[in-house]
């Protein structure tokens, strides 16, 4: 068991560090705060709004188009006129003006069912980007969950490292007091004293580490990266997922695979709207005009008429040197491509899921091994330790057992943190976003 002098120096190390802690930051906070401020999120949630304005009957080619024009034209001129009669007239400077203005109304009301096609077009993209938007916060989220249980194991690693720290301080005091009676040489303190160099340079290359993800995780939380806090101190992992629900979950709602359905659905109303020029195109047309007249030289020096003007076009396409059939076909190929690309999209989902699921289970065992090792070298230190202290074990097999405790409590945490990757990856593979 750990000396009664030891456990009292980690207590006190653990309260002081405890009495300086930061605000400790939970993955919920982060996911929030994420959400909130990320760039990415941010273009992409504005992109949707950008294909939510799109969609609208104006927009699809299904509402009239009304506009308002004035012309108003004057001229002045030398004229010179010789009528039937034989007669001559001509005015320097004869000033001339025409005004008109007017409303008209202009409605596609038959394009062969070409915008009704286009409308629904319009609400497929506006899926196609929603689809995008929770790609991007499945990654996003991802990012954080990783970088955040990232900070947890090495807060788990630092926390080990100032625990053989404190055997390092303890071991070198033992060896100078050993040495001080006579019962130790000057060279069992000097490799007390290097051993514990040695694990303070192994802190501050840890510390460093940790204050760098940090940072990366305020980066991807974009706040001020110098903004200090820690994290909670332990990683749970999830480990109930099943291969088959995660293959079901993933075929409803994975984004990728969603991007790509909607991308078919998008190329066959493509392919509709561009049947609709074999149809004929008919419009109405209307409008209320006035003009206003002068001429200073002429029989009618003064004109004005004001009346509506009604009627309708019609236009049908015979032959346009087989674009349209040439249009017909790119179509159904990109409506072809698009298939595959859904099953390419399925094969690729699959292997992954499939090959992720193997790394998460192997990780699950790899877990459970490390936490009972991590237990044994526990033992084996207390024991080697309370040796040490009475001198029946040498240095270097205290040194030993103090490596392979630090190095079986880095393998536990690291282990952990690889099986939260696995699940982390899982659930992005399933486009499930729900925190485990």
């Amino acid at each position: 068991m750990i000396s009664k002098h030891l456990y009292k120096t980690l207590l006190l190390l653990f309260v002081g560090l405890q009495m300086n802690a930061q605000e400790v930051l939970k993955l919920e906070d982060a996911v929030k705060i994420a959400m909130q401020n990320n760039y990415d999120i941010k273009i992409a949630s504005n992109v949707v709004k950008i294909d939510q304005t799109n969609v609208s009957k104006g927009n699809a080619g299904m509402l009239p188009v009304v506009g308002a024009t004035i012309t108003d034209n004057n001229g002045l001129q030398n004229v010179s006129q010789t009528r039937s009669d034989g007669t001559t007239s001509s005015l320097n400077n004869a000033k001339s003006s025409n005004l008109s203005y007017g409303v008209n109304l202009g409605w596609t009301v038959f394009d062969g069912f070409k915008m009704f096609a286009s409308l629904q077009q319009l609400k497929e993209l506006q899926k196609l980007g929603e689809a995008q938007l929770k790609q991007t916060i499945v990654t996003k989220i991802g990012d954080v969950t990783t970088t955040y249980f990232n900070l947890v194991q090495l807060q788990q690693q630092l926390m080990a490292m100032d625990t053989t720290l404190v055997i390092s301080n303890q071991r070198l005091t033992l060896a100078q007091n050993r040495f001080s009676i006579g019962k130790a040489s000057k060279l069992e303190v000097l490799n007390a004293q290097v051993d514990l160099n040695t694990d303070k340079t192994a802190l501050l290359k840890l510390k460093e580490t940790y204050v760098n993800t940090k940072i990366l995780l305020n980066q991807i939380l974009a706040r001020d990266t110098k903004l200090d806090f820690k994290v909670e101190a332990t990683i749970l992992v999830n480990d109930q997922l099943k291969l088959n629900e995660l293959l079901d979950l993933a075929q409803k709602q994975n984004p990728q695979l969603e991007a790509q359905l909607i991308n078919k659905k998008v190329s066959e109303l493509q392919l509709k709207q561009i049947k609709a020029g074999r149809y004929p195109t008919v419009a109405l047309n209307t409008g209320y005009n006035l003009t206003d007249t002068h001429s200073m030289l002429g029989f009618t020096t003064q004109s004005n008429s004001a009346g509506l003007n009604y009627g309708f076009s019609a236009s049908l396409n015979i032959f346009n040197g087989f674009y349209q059939n040439r249009n017909e076909k790119i179509a159904k190929l990109q409506i072809d491509n698009a298939a595959i690309a859904i099953e390419q999209q399925n094969k690729i989902l699959e292997s992954q899921l499939n090959s992720s699921y193997q790394a998460y289970m192997t990780n699950l065992e790899l877990t459970k091994l490390e936490k009972s090792n991590e237990a044994i070298a526990k033992q084996n230190m207390d024991i080697t330790f309370d040796k040490f202290r009475i001198g029946t074990i040498t240095t270097l097999e205290f040194r030993t057992a103090q490596l392979n405790y630090i190095n079986a409590k880095v393998r536990y945490t690291e282990a952990q943190f690889q099986a939260k990757l696995s699940e982390i990856s899982l659930n992005e593979l399933a486009g499930n976003v729900k925190l485990q």
